[in-house]
Parts: structure tokens; C-alpha cells; sequence
């Protein structure tokens, strides 16, 4: 079976982490989210796999070439929509085949309830459906589908993956897949409705936290580093190879540290934190339920809780971030927010910065010794 995974898309809507990378490459859990939907295909023995890039290409595309699959990839030039991507892997379908968003985690049991079903779409219940095509099922089978509507009748929501026959582009006449399988079904085209085990979408920024949680649940231990042997190692903690703990540094998983790091001496990280690669962590800091990728380096007495930090920032010394509850307006519309700090890349802040509920965009520097609450910086912004 053939598999077609989306990622061309930037998505918008978790800006400003998507200014250098598209969101299917966004790290969670020291992985790109596409890495899970890859794995579970494959888990399911699909191999034969078609990736569709656009925006940011080469970041996927550099990431596909060092995976052991041979894996087509095709480009849509235009990010016009799903199902105009859907169409440039055309060429390349020779019969019946699953479509995945490269940008949301699914697991490998729903992929494979769905991948024996002609005709189906993988559902699940969400807090926020009209954020969703909203699904309405009648007998197991799909009754309707209506892609973000103000006002849901249902809880039940697409995730976007679907098992769909070869002949399926007869049913594009737009531009959006849900419209493609909303005519299937007025076509008198059954369609199944299959309930997904383990599904999430980051809608907002501050979603890809608790999907690094989700994560990290099943996080293997391994030691590939050097931890000082007055270091204290609690439960599953990954750390890569070429990184060195420093000593009374406290580390508590689940927790994953990439390689060639810097941590300690006497820091803390707390559960459901995840350090990419060549990232220093200077004496006496704390970190927990964090992202922080890339080449960061964070300075001493900091405290970084409930957060994602993105590459190559430079955070000085007793930066401070907190959870609060805010209204951060995101695509021209006020959204209820709760976290701590989501800072973009390249980011520079001076000693005593503290963000509650912040978004920081690319290229920000603090001069220092600055608040910011419930507040959007946008990119290449100078606070002073």
C-alpha cells in the first residue's frame, strides 16, 4: 500500500516557530513531528511513501535523505491547499492509498485500524472542533463533513488522514481534501468513519508543549553521555552522545537531552523537558515541561518552566518564565492562552528578562530586566 504524507505547508497559526522551518519539522521530543507519522507507516510495513514539500522544502527534504526508505518526494510550488498537494503526488499513485498531514502526531495502532478500511477517515473527539473539518457519522459511516465551521455540531473532528481509492481525484473540484470527500459522500459513496486510538494536532504554539509531553511517555533511557558521578539521574532520561551533566545537577524524567551538550554543574531539569543538540545550561538553572532546541545557550540562575525556546538563542542570566493565563490575538482573533514563554529563533535576552504567557519572535533581543505578559513581540524587535 501507498502511503502520500502532507508537509508543504508553513502553518500559520504557530508562528513565529515556523519563520525557518515548515511546521511538519518543528522538533518535539528532539524528533520533527513527520519523523512519527514516517515511523508509524512503517511500523505498519508501508514503505512506499510519497512527501509532498512546499514551503521550506529543503528542511524536509534534507531530513528525508537521511532516512533509510526511498521515499518520492514532490514539490507543490503554490501552498494552494490540500487537496491541490494532494494532486501534484498524482503521477506517482498507482492504487488504493492512505493521506497523512506530515504535521500532526499519530500513532501506529490507529494506522493500522484504518489502512484495511476502503474508504475511510480517521476521527477523534476535540475540545476544539471548529478548528477541524467537523464529522457527523450515521451508522459508521460518514454523514457529513464541514471543514472549520463558527459554529460545530459535533465534537467529533478529521484528523486529516484518510484511506481513499486510487480514483479519488475524480471527486477534487476545489482546493481542500474535506471538500473532496464531502462530494464522495453526496455522491452516495460510503465512507467510513474509524475512531483514532492517539491523535494530536499542535493548533497553537503552545499545543506542541503538551504534545512533547505526550512524547516523551514512552521515552527509552539512555546514557550515551558523561554524567558526573555526584549528578542525580531519576527515571527515563535519554542523553546523547558527547554530553557531559556537571555535578549535583539534578535530572528527572522523562527528559531527553541531545548531544554535545552543557548542563550543570548544579542545575535542575524537571519531567517532560526536551534539550536538542549543542545547548548549554549554565550553573544554578532550572528547566522543566520545556522544549528548548538547537544550539541555545541559557546563563546562570534561570528559570525556564512550561516554554519552547527556539535555535541559537542567547538567554542571559536570571531570565525568568512562568505560566499565565492571557488572550494572545492570533490570526486576527483573540485566543485564551496559558504557558510560559514561546521565544522564535535567534533570540538575545538580557539579564532578568521575565516573560509570563509571552510570544517572542525571530531575531528579538531584550536589552534586559524586561517584563512581558500576555503580550506578542513581533519579529526583529529591539526591546529597550
Amino acid at each position: 500500500m501507498q502511503a502520500v504524507i502532507l508537509a508543504a505547508g508553513e502553518g500559520r497559526r504557530v508562528r513565529p516557530l515556523t519563520w525557518s522551518r515548515p511546521k511538519a519539522m518543528i522538533p518535539v521530543a528532539n524528533q520533527p513531528i513527520i519523523a512519527y507519522t514516517i515511523d508509524a507507516l512503517v511500523t505498519n510495513g508501508i514503505r512506499d511513501i510519497i512527501v509532498v514539500v512546499g514551503y521550506r522544502k529543503e528542511h524536509v527534504t534534507r531530513f528525508l535523505n537521511q532516512l533509510d526508505l526511498p521515499i518520492d518526494v514532490v514539490v507543490q510550488e503554490k501552498q494552494l491547499g490540500t487537496a491541490h498537494a494532494l494532486q501534484q503526488a498524482a503521477c506517482k499513485i498507482n492504487g488504493d492509498f492512505l493521506l497523512l498531514p506530515g504535521d500532526n502526531y499519530i500513532d501506529a495502532q490507529s494506522v493500522a485500524k484504518i489502512k484495511e478500511i476502503k474508504n475511510a477517515v480517521l476521527v477523534k473527539e476535540h475540545p476544539s472542533p471548529s478548528n477541524f473539518g467537523v464529522v457527523t457519522v450515521r451508522d459508521g459511516r460518514v454523514d457529513s463533513i464541514v471543514e472549520k465551521p463558527d459554529n460545530a455540531t459535533s465534537f467529533l473532528v478529521s484528523t486529516g488522514i484518510y484511506s481513499l481509492p486510487a480514483d479519488f481525484f475524480q471527486y477534487i473540484q476545489g482546493n481542500d481534501v474535506t471538500e473532496a470527500i464531502s462530494f464522495m459522500v453526496e455522491s452516495g459513496i460510503d465512507v467510513h468513519a474509524v475512531t483514532a486510538d492517539d491523535w494530536q494536532d499542535a493548533i497553537y504554539p503552545w499545543d506542541l508543549i503538551r504534545l512533547n509531553q505526550r512524547l516523551l511517555r514512552h521515552l527509552p533511557a539512555a546514557r550515551e553521555g558523561i554524567a558526573s558521578r555526584h549528578a542525580t539521574i531519576q527515571g527515563p532520561v535519554h542523553i546523547g552522545k558527547g554530553t557531559t551533566i556537571g555535578p549535583n545537577t539534578v535530572i528527572s524524567g522523562p527528559v531527553i537531552i541531545g548531544n554535545d551538550c552543557t548542563i550543570g554543574p548544579n542545575c535542575c531539569i524537571l519531567p517532560n523537558t526536551s534539550i536538542g543538540s549543542r545547548v548549554t545550561v549554565e550553573p544554578l538553572s532550572l528547566l522543566g515541561n520545556t522544549i528548548v532546541m538547537d544550539d541555545t545557550s541559557i546563563a546562570s540562575h534561570s528559570r525556564i518552566m512550561d516554554s519552547i525556546v527556539g535555535e541559537r538563542c542567547v538567554l542571559g542570566d536570571h531570565l525568568s518564565t512562568a505560566t499565565a493565563k492571557g488572550f494572545l490575538e492570533i490570526e486576527g482573533k483573540p485566543i485564551h492562552s496559558h504557558f510560559g514563554a514561546i521565544l522564535g529563533d535567534h533570540v538575545a535576552c538580557g539579564s532578568f528578562t521575565r516573560i509570563r504567557n509571552g510570544m517572542v519572535g525571530n531575531n528579538v533581543t531584550f536589552e534586559g530586566n524586561q517584563d512581558v505578559i500576555s503580550r506578542i513581540i513581533p519579529d526583529d524587535t529591539l526591546v529597550i
